[in-house]
């Protein structure tokens, strides 16, 4: 979509300039294909998605390597209904148990298993790799400074703080 020549619409709607235009589609084009060399070199590699990654890394990070189910997708912004599904995929490979939650009978844990673990450290050197090639070393350092400054602005602008909104793991 063209920007009007005007940065403000008829209506009051406030359009993006050309060069926000350009930082935009080059933001969207930039992390849709370094998405994809993420996946794909995880897929060659390790035989996981990225996201089943993320989510064994998330697992790792946790007290005792388990996590209410809510909290899990909460933690990798999915819905609660792709995160079973994930999660049932990574029980089949037997790096992910599920676990009845003591302190709520309704909720569940997903537990990281010692097989998980192992292929969580098998698979990190490959992925490191393709995190660094397909970013870090293409920054300078000053850059690399700067990404982090602008991602930590645009997160803590987009935290949602209503209890109401319609997030992904209330689904």
């Amino acid at each position: 979509m063209t920007t009007p020549s005007s940065p403000q619409g008829d209506d009051g709607s406030r359009w993006l300039s050309d060069e926000e235009q350009r930082v935009w589609q080059s933001y969207l084009h930039g992390t849709l294909l370094l998405e994809d060399h993420l996946d794909r070199q995880l897929q060659r590699d390790a035989g996981l998605p990225h996201i089943y990654y993320a989510l064994l890394v998330h697992l790792s990070h946790a007290p005792d390597m388990s996590l209410r189910m809510t909290e899990l997708a909460k933690g990798i912004k999915i819905t609660r209904s792709r995160l079973s599904h994930a999660i049932s995929r990574l029980e089949a490979s037997g790096w992910v148990r599920r676990e009845d939650c003591s302190s709520d009978r309704r909720g569940q844990l997903a537990c990281l298993t010692q097989s998980g673990l192992a292929k969580l450290r098998e698979s990190a050197p490959g992925h490191v790799a393709a995190v660094r090639q397909g970013l870090f070393d293409r920054l300078s350092p000053e850059q690399v400074v700067q990404l982090g400054e602008i991602m930590r602005a645009m997160t803590a602008g987009l935290e949602p703080e209503s209890r109401g909104a319609d997030l992904p793991w209330r689904r």
